[in-house]
């Protein structure tokens, strides 16, 4: 795990935990910006996780620990995990965990990146 370099104000928490629907949602919301993975891969961005209580952050694995090339809840670590299926997967997580990504050491949110991307 990373610690969240604390320059930036990461988005306040969430009331709701990150669930696999949130990230569809997300995936849903972003489609047609540099905020999801598939767009903005090529730049560098991986896809990640903060938790933003602790200021860690990590980046998306699978469930073997392998990287993920996109957002899966499977490789968190258990500390986060709230609720997982009848098959051991991940559907829920902490409410201060947050979906982003990691460039150069750095974590930016789904809107930073998309902002960063850009320029």
């Amino acid at each position: 795990m990373q610690i969240h370099d604390g320059l930036r104000n990461p988005r306040t928490y969430r009331s709701a935990m990150l669930s696999v629907e949130i990230l569809r949602e997300e995936n849903q919301r972003y489609a047609a910006s540099l905020g999801i993975s598939q767009n903005n891969a090529c730049l560098g961005f991986r896809p990640a996780y903060l938790n933003q209580k602790s200021g860690e952050w990590v980046l998306s694995r699978f469930r073997d620990g392998t990287p993920a090339p996109i957002h899966i809840l499977d490789g968190l670590p258990d500390a986060w995990v709230r609720a997982r299926d009848a098959l051991g997967h991940v559907i829920a997580v902490d409410a201060s965990v947050i979906s982003g990504f990691v460039r150069d050491g750095r974590f930016y949110t789904r809107e930073e990146a998309a902002r960063q991307a850009r320029h």
